[in-house]
């Protein structure tokens, strides 16, 4: 599988996909933001970080560098994009996902490892996982109080756009399992055609044996089995 990982200035998770994609057996290159060649991938990711030190709002100037018009033009042909965290905000802020990501509702910078229900098999980030599973994966953002309006809302849940919701240990998801105050509990979304993700939690920083919990790597070998598929 070839990935490419996008380097905002700014980025500070970049390199952690990198490193968890390299060490899966990927060919995995580093796209700065001012290039225009995305070089052939099979999954492009837009990393979490704060991206042009989220100026204005988060993902707001990132929108505007030369290297989105070309995840632009590949999400629309089917390519695989994931956003991370600050790379969902981006996503939003493209039009690529619908909604926005708003302060938390502890108006605080949140770290902290987070439970997360699988809501969805059908997308190619949660190919062969179960709808149920809780997955331990960490959340790090003051922005990722996800919201839509009442209509968009509908139009996620109808057509099940909604990849993960956040939960306690038990699959439970209630308001004392939401860390941020999203709306619907909500931690991920697709868009219509399934092929681009965005989420706030970091998979890339729970998929490897020298982390607590590795459970992110449920949702690369997830992407890796549908890319197999097609191949």
């Amino acid at each position: 599988m070839r990935v490419s990982v996008i380097t905002f200035p700014g980025s500070n998770c970049d390199h952690d996909a990198y490193e968890v994609c390299e060490r899966r057996g990927h060919a995995t290159r580093m796209i700065w933001h001012k290039d225009s060649d995305l070089e052939n991938p099979d999954l492009v990711i837009l990393p979490g970080g704060f991206s042009y030190g989220d100026y204005l709002r988060c993902g707001a100037l990132a929108r505007f560098s030369p290297i989105v018009n070309e995840v632009l033009a590949f999400a629309r042909k089917g390519g695989l994009v994931l956003g991370i965290c600050n790379g969902f905000q981006i996503l939003t802020e493209t039009g690529l996902l619908p909604g926005a990501l708003m302060m938390n509702r502890s108006l605080r910078f949140i770290c902290q490892h987070q439970y997360l229900r699988v809501e969805s098999a059908q997308s190619p980030f949660t190919n062969g996982l179960i709808p149920g599973t809780v997955l331990d994966i960490p959340i790090a953002h003051k922005e990722g109080n996800y919201f839509i309006d009442a209509e968009g809302l509908a139009r996620l849940q109808d057509k099940d756009r909604i990849m993960f919701r956040y939960c306690d240990a038990h699959g439970m998801v209630n308001d004392a399992a939401n860390p941020n105050g999203a709306l619907d509990n909500i931690a991920g979304i697709v868009n219509d055609a399934g092929n681009v993700l965005g989420m706030m939690p970091h998979p890339e920083r729970a998929a490897t044996d020298s982390v607590c919990s590795n459970d992110g790597s449920h949702i690369f070998k997830a992407i890796e089995l549908f890319i197999d598929g097609v191949a």
